[in-house]
């Protein structure tokens, strides 16, 4: 565990906050997850699968409950994948059929983005810009593709929002993704950093445990389909960012 960020409380004291504030000031590497983490994404998500299934002809609809549910399942494609082998109408999909349908997901997402014009959770520009004013390193490792994070942050954050991150390991650079720690390795590897000198701003026990295997401590943000997650081991847990300007 970092020594610079010991285990907070999940309700703790306004002057451990302010405690806290400091020692994320010091902490060399800021690594971000995406969806719900940075912002609130994932109703966009479902709303693009379903427009993805109905250009496809497929009989699915995803509700908020299902959806909730499929979130467990990390990845657009194994989400995919995991309810045609357990859900009416049963499909037999190859991995290219779910990569096609995936890629029609993909193009539904990016112009719901630039449509609606999702906005970054309270909290995040501001965040990042003392981050980077500060001189601190910051890298984002999601289990979403390069595409999505592109599609959301040139619209949210800025059109060279690419020139922020020093590293951006994506779902599709690594084998396995979250809660696999293989992202967030990933991000080690290229940053040439120890994990010691990182903090991994998330929004579920499935990040958590992601960079926890790391030997990353986590920053939770709770977010509104994972806000009932078990997320105990991080060492401080928030509603927004903006709650440590």
């Amino acid at each position: 565990m970092n020594a610079i960020l010991p285990r907070l409380a999940l309700s703790p004291s306004p002057a451990h906050v302010c405690s806290v504030k400091d020692r994320i000031a010091q902490v060399p590497v800021l690594i971000f997850d995406v969806d719900g983490t940075l912002a609130e994404t994932e109703s966009v998500h479902r709303c693009a699968f379903n427009a993805a299934f109905r250009e496809a002809g497929i009989a699915w609809y995803w509700d908020q409950r299902t959806y909730k549910r499929l979130l467990q399942v990390a990845g657009g494609k194994e989400r995919i994948r995991a309810f045609a082998r357990s859900h009416p109408p049963h499909l037999i999909l190859s991995d290219n059929d779910i990569a096609c349908l995936h890629r029609r997901k993909t193009a539904h997402y990016t112009r719901l983005i630039a449509l609606h014009a999702c906005q970054l959770r309270p909290g995040v520009e501001p965040f990042i810009r003392n981050a980077l004013a500060r001189h601190q390193t910051l890298a984002i490792a999601t289990t979403t593709t390069y595409d999505n994070v592109d599609a959301l942050l040139r619209v949210a954050l800025a059109p060279d929002w690419r020139g922020r991150f020093a590293a951006v390991v994506a779902g599709d650079d690594v084998p396995l993704k979250k809660p696999a720690p293989d992202a967030y390795l990933e991000v080690l590897e290229r940053l040439r950093r120890p994990a010691a000198d990182c903090l991994a701003i998330e929004d579920s026990a499935n990040g958590l445990k992601a960079a926890t295997a790391a030997c990353i401590p986590v920053l939770i943000t709770r977010s509104e389909y994972f806000r009932d997650d078990d997320v105990s081991q991080a060492v401080l847990v928030v509603d927004e960012l903006a709650d440590l300007l």
